[in-house]
Order: C-alpha cells, then structure tokens, then sequence
C-alpha cells in the first residue's frame, strides 16, 4: 500500500489556476536540487528561488532538466503563488517571506516530508544534538555489508529526495537535523534513533531549549504501536521529555550508567544487548570508534540493524572494520611525534566535550567560530586536565578567552586555518595532540565544516 498522502498524485491535481500544482523550492543546494528533481517527476510545475547565487553543478542540473529558477533574490510574486513550498533546512521559520507563506496558508515543508511520501522503503531516521553522523554511517555500513538494499541520505550524503527519484533502494538511513524535522507533517520513520539532545541551534530556538527539545522529538510525531524509538536512558533531556509525553512507539533505551532487561548497557567494558529475545555481548575493545559516546552509538546502530534482522556475526564484524566518519575525531597526520587530530564536525559544546574527554595526551586545542549561545562551564575540568594551549579559529574570541583565559596560560589567535596549525604547531611537543574541535559554527571564515575541516587537513600536510 503506497504512503503517498496529501501531495499525492500531483500530475493529476490541478492549481486554482487550473494548471500544473505549483511547488516553489526556497534554496538551490543539495535538498532544493533533489526537491526539484523529483517534483518534476511527479508531475509538479516547479520553480527554485535562492537569494543567493546557485553553485555551477546545481544550476547545470536545473537547465538540464528544463526546470525554472531564480538567484540572487527572491521575487515574492513567483514565490507566494505556490501551492506548496519546499524550504531548505538552512532558512530559518521566520524569514519575512516564510512567515508571509505561512500566513497565506500555503505549505511551506521540508526534502524529508515531501520525498517520503513517494516511496515506501523501511526508514531509520537518526536525530540528536552529537552523534548522529557516526551512527547514520555505522549503520548503513551494518546493512550494507549485511546485502540489503540500503540507502543514506538526509543530513548527509546525496539529496533523499534525489534517491527516490532516481533510486529504488528498499531501505534508507537518514541523519535528520531539527531543521528538517521543524518541517515534517506526515513523515515516519519505523525505526528512530535519538542519540542525546543538549543545547545547539538556539539562536534558531528563541534561546529557548524546550522548543529544541520538542523540535528533536518530531522524529518520533508519527510513529506507531509497530514503530520503535531507541534512545539514550542517560539523556536527562530525553528522560524528562519521556516522562511528561507519550509516544506510540516500542522504547528501546541504551545506557552506560545502568543495567537495562530491555535494550543496550555497558558492564565491565562488555556491551549487552537483549531486544525481542536476541541478545548480543561484545567487548567494547573491538570497536574501531573510540571513546564512551561511540560505545553508545554502536549500541544505537546495532539495535536497530537487529530490529531490521541482521545476523549478530555480522552486526560484530561491521563493529570491527568500520572506518569512522570524515571530521570527527579523524586522525589526520603525525608531524615530529604530534598527532594531528581534525574534529571540524564538533560544532556544538557537547561535541567537543567527547573529543576532549578521549584525549589521552597533552592538548593544544584549536577552537572558536561562529558562537551559537554557547556555554563553555562544562568544558572547564577538561581543558584544566589535557589543554596545554589553546589557538582561536574566529572572528571574536572574547567569550573563549574570558572563560578559560585563567585556566590555560598560552591563547593566541589567528584567523584562518593555516595560521591555526602553524601556531599550534610551534606550540606542540614530541608526545603531544593538536585537536581541531571548534564547539562552534564555522560561517565566520568558512564555507562550512568541511571546508574547515579541509583547510585544516591541507594545512598539516603542508606542515
């Protein structure tokens, strides 16, 4: 039975106009071009609108395809006429032009909601504030290697609505920002994983951490009594939610700090499993991702690849040979006895807490970018233990410089990615770390985390 709901069999439903439906994409990047794709496949009149400049390999992809598109503004009379509205997670609710939709009560939706209603493959969906790259990785590395016909995509990876053009994959892992969540109506996923929530994105939230909370929590709206949400049992944040709100889906918990009948924990460095009778025990030595928050991501992925029946052998050998995701915690290089570690992926407080906490040498820490409301308390007892140094990678650095300027007696700042890795270079020793895990944003000097990533990997190499 097909999922197709409200924007179903669009080449048959006409416009007030009596045309085509009318579907106008707000940004030209990776989802908008899926977006495009796909509509037009599915019988849509489309038109893509970016304020700013489409990048060359996308706007070759709209000329080709003989689809209309706008840059450099957004001409509201080409936008407001839309009977449906696709907004790029990177534009926040409340742009003028998106609050003027809202009010015309056009639907202003997000890639997710409007491909998954054009396919009926199983979905994992993975959201939470840090980890959630690692586990879409792991996981769909588990199910490829166990043969199933499996996509990635969402947060990561080609556009999900491009793949269901274009595609015919049985199964998709998709990592899922609270931005694509904020615009989801109909979406389901049969299995969603929530790694952890702690404060991010608040400038997007009002500075308001509840609103984060609920925004994370539309992962498991639609879910049902055959549905299951695995989540982390340690997550005060999830904990508290949980506790004041139902969801219809199976809860499958995981958890280092106690030991669970149902679900995933850790006892004398041996991860347990026990869901629907099938138990897995593993020692936490064979995993090749490091460090407490990666135990509790392998729990996560191997959960829901159980629920999906894959065998446990080969759940264990993926364990044993997955590679790790590029920009977080990514060994790079080792210069004279210093290990090059590139973090870029840790945008967030909490990230760059796991990355100091697996740091097992003296650190020189290269940090900062574009604060997103953060608070850096929690990072204190870490950088008095392991940061030898500290190197500023931002346009304003108060905020680092008054917060640890008392605990670190070296804080120098520079102002782009070869400057960081030559000054931490000087400031680094045979047997040290220099580690790239900014806890911020990276639009101040760089495209995005990539790019910062990049820049800091050519950087070494160039050392």
């Amino acid at each position: 039975m097909s999922k197709e709901k409200d924007y179903k069999n669009m080449s048959e439903k006409k416009s007030s106009l009596g045309g085509l439906r009318r579907l106008v994409i707000l940004g030209g990047g990776e989802s908008g071009m899926g977006t495009a794709i796909l509509g037009k496949q599915k019988g849509y009149k489309v038109f893509v609108s970016d304020k700013g400049e489409i990048a060359k390999k996308y706007k070759e992809v709209l000329i080709h395809n003989e689809i209309d598109f706008e840059e450099g503004n957004h001409t509201e009379s080409k936008v407001l006429n839309a009977d449906l509205v696709m907004k790029s997670p990177g534009i926040p609710e409340t742009v003028p032009l998106v609050l003027k939709l809202k009010e015309n009560r056009v639907p202003v939706i997000s890639e997710i909601e409007f491909a998954g209603q054009f396919t009926n493959a199983t979905i994992v969906g993975i959201t939470g504030s840090n980890g959630k790259t690692t586990t879409t990785l792991l996981l769909h590395h588990i199910l490829k290697n166990a043969g199933l016909n499996v996509g990635v995509a969402g947060n990561i990876g080609d556009s999900f609505a491009q793949q269901v053009a274009e595609a015919s994959y049985e199964n998709y892992v998709l990592e899922l920002s609270s931005f694509q969540l904020d615009g989801i109506e109909n979406f389901n996923s049969h299995i969603a994983i929530l790694t952890n929530i702690t404060p991010d994105h608040l400038d997007r939230y009002e500075y308001d951490f509840e609103k984060y909370i609920a925004s994370k929590f539309r992962i498991t709206k639609n879910q049902t009594a055959t549905d299951y949400l695995i989540y982390d049992a340690d997550d005060e944040a999830i904990h508290n939610w949980l506790q004041k709100n139902k969801t219809a889906a199976k809860l499958v918990p995981f958890s280092l700090e106690k030991e669970l009948k149902y679900g995933a924990f850790l006892k004398d460095n041996n991860i347990n499993i026990n869901i629907n009778k099938d138990t897995i025990n593993m020692p936490i030595s064979t995993l090749t991702v490091k460090g407490k928050h990666n135990v509790k991501n392998a729990m996560a992925a191997t959960m829901a690849a159980q629920l999906l029946r894959v065998r446990k052998e080969l759940i264990k050998e993926s364990l044993a040979n997955f590679e790790g995701a590029e920009h977080r915690l990514e060994n790079v290089l080792k210069v004279r006895g210093v290990e090059y570690i590139n973090d870029s992926k840790a945008t967030n407080v909490n990230a760059t807490f796991y990355a100091l906490e697996c740091m097992d040498k003296q650190t020189v820490w290269i940090v900062g970018g574009e604060d997103k409301g953060n608070d850096y308390n929690d990072l204190l007892p870490l950088v008095r233990e392991k940061v030898k140094a500290i190197v500023c990678l931002g346009l304003d650095n108060d905020k680092i410089k008054n917060m640890f300027g008392n605990v670190v007696d070296i804080i120098v700042e520079t102002a782009g990615a070869e400057e960081a890795v030559k000054v931490a270079h000087k400031l680094s020793e045979n047997g040290d770390a220099v580690l790239l895990s900014p806890a911020c944003a990276s639009f101040d000097l760089f495209e995005n985390y990539e790019d910062r990533g990049r820049q800091f990997k050519k950087a070494v190499r160039s050392l």
